[in-house]
């Protein structure tokens, strides 16, 4: 059967949601999970929903991707699919046109998990490997420890810490209040929880946005930052501690989140937090 491209609409979203969902388990690679389109939500419903792509057969979803930039786009593969050769070529088709409307010509990347045939196909058409990242999971079936600091869960009124403490965090005047809010309205923030570590004089300290795939499936951290005037004295490990209690209240097996192995300090603080490190993995490049 052929395999079939296609942007979804807001409306189809739901289901693309739904294969990622489906797809997700604790022994999986570091892939594509539904809070990395729930987080992308922060741009709007229509904006989120023109940055992703499926690909089909015979009416199922076989690959979902989904566009972080124009030029990098995070996706994964049905697990059964991971060697399906007639996908992994039709991908890098997709991925090497740009008529075909996934990735533009020139420089371009592709964040996809370990174990694809589609890797093997990108070798041979000469995309190399980025800077390394490190994935990191913490297993949920015991209860989580005391993070140690006030918690609390971040709706309207603390929309504006939230984004105080992103922009500090990430050295960026992106963030806006208006980012909780569009996703907090989004369909799918019901798999979520936002919240924020204060201290002693009511500052907000860190954030966290955790994102559930269901009970029994691995949730994701994305994102998690700590305010640059608070940064070494635990409030990281202590945030990402909630989250992870979080999840576990809402059913996650596991947690799992991935870093650049360069950002030493937030690989430590999340092994710090109970997170144990697998092998690094890096993103597939094709210079200009």
């Amino acid at each position: 059967m052929t395999i079939v491209l296609s942007t979804p609409t807001a409306d189809a979203m739901r289901e693309a949601i739904g294969a990622l969902r489906e797809w997700q388990y604790d022994g999986a690679p570091m892939q594509l999970h539904p809070g990395d389109i729930g987080w992308n939500y922060r741009f709007g419903t229509p904006e989120t929903a023109a940055a992703v792509r499926t690909w089909s057969r015979d009416g199922r979803i076989l690959a979902v991707g989904m566009l972080d930039t124009p030029t990098l786009v995070r996706m994964t593969v049905a697990p059964d699919a991971f060697q399906d050769e007639d996908l992994a070529r039709r991908l890098v088709e997709d991925f090497s046109l740009p008529e075909r409307g996934v990735l533009p010509a020139g420089a371009a990347s592709i964040e996809a998990p370990l174990g694809l045939l589609l890797h093997d196909l990108l070798t041979k058409e000469g995309w190399g490997l980025d800077e390394p990242w490190t994935p990191l999971f913490r297993d949920l079936a015991e209860a989580v420890e005391d993070p140690g600091v006030r918690i609390t869960e971040i709706g309207p009124e603390q929309a504006q810490d939230f984004a105080d403490v992103l922009r500090s965090a990430f050295t960026t005047s992106k963030p806006t209040r208006e980012y909780w809010h569009k996703m907090s309205a989004a369909p799918f923030f019901t798999d979520a929880r936002c919240l924020g570590a204060y201290d002693d004089q009511g500052n907000a300290t860190a954030v966290v946005t955790v994102w559930s795939a269901g009970p029994g499936k691995p949730g994701l951290v994305e994102p998690m930052g700590v305010h640059a005037d608070h940064r070494g004295r635990g409030y990281g490990r202590a945030i990402t501690v909630a989250g992870a209690a979080a999840l576990r209240e809402m059913g996650s097996s596991s947690v799992r989140v991935c870093t650049p192995s360069s950002n030493v300090g937030g690989v430590a603080t999340y092994k710090a937090a109970g997170f144990k490190a697998r092998p690094e993995i890096g993103d597939r490049v094709r210079k200009a």
